[in-house]
């Protein structure tokens, strides 16, 4: 009886089944593959959203996932690999795009994501109010599940990376607050076919936009909130901003 609550009623730290068989046979090492045939793979994924979810570090990794020198070695490798992102995209290949919310929110990085091994000049790491941080750039769907994301420092502009997360898609409308207000983007937006709906900063020309449409925005602000409730999210730990994206790409979130 144990046994079925616990498999009706799976740790947050892990899979569901339904979760585990939708990305199954997106993952490398199976029967067929080039190199040798994962197993494990299943508890490998676990043991990542393990740290993820906790936060803490690789060392502390439950005995039960086995040697923790390995799991991290895998997951840098799959990193390396685009594994993760790979994965990432084939679950949000279907989306509906009708509409396209672009927003950023600022984590704070710990000491150990600017020191020893693993550091580049390209660190997304810069210094904003609250101190060494990263932003987190995000497109989302017309529900709050994220299409792309994007790093940079703390303390770049919001608007520096808009055109990048817009790139590709082709949506009905476009959301996003009044950081993203330029008559550039605007411009850039409707050359794309889509309808701006971005309110005006109160330093510029008014302009006319539909408040009922922007209301939907906030979805991408409550996938903010659900994001950081991984604690590896909430805080970056790691140095290299390849490892974080991975982070970001694995969460089981955006498992529908």
């Amino acid at each position: 009886m144990e046994k079925k609550q616990q498999a009706r009623h799976p740790s947050r730290y892990e899979l569901s089944q339904t979760q585990w068989e939708r990305i199954e046979e997106l993952l490398p090492g199976k029967a067929g593959d080039p190199g040798r045939t994962a197993r494990d793979n299943r508890l490998f994924v676990n043991a990542v959203l393990w740290v993820l979810r906790s936060g803490a570090r690789w060392s502390d990794l439950p005995p039960r996932y086995g040697a923790y020198k390995s799991v991290h070695k895998r997951f840098t490798r799959w990193a390396a690999k685009g594994v993760w992102e790979q994965v990432f995209q084939a679950l949000i290949r279907d989306r509906n795009n009708e509409y396209l919310m672009i927003d950023s929110s600022i984590v704070r990085a710990h000491a150990q994501a600017a020191t020893g091994k693993g550091g580049s000049l390209d660190s997304a790491l810069g210094r904003s109010r609250g101190g060494l941080s990263t932003k987190i750039h995000l497109a989302a769907d017309g529900q709050g599940r994220p299409l792309r994301f994007m790093l940079t420092g703390g303390q770049r502009n919001d608007i520096t990376q808009a055109r990048a997360l817009l790139a590709g898609f082709s949506p009905r409308y476009v959301l996003a607050d009044k950081g993203y207000d330029s008559r550039e983007l605007v411009e850039a937006i409707r050359a794309q076919g889509a309808e701006p709906v971005i309110p005006p900063r109160s330093c510029q020309q008014p302009r006319l936009y539909d408040r009922t449409r922007y209301r939907r925005r906030n979805c991408i602000e409550r996938c903010f909130a659900r994001l950081k409730q991984f604690r590896r999210i909430a805080t970056r730990f790691d140095r290299k901003p390849a490892h974080f994206l991975a982070f970001l790409a694995s969460i089981p979130l955006w498992l529908p």
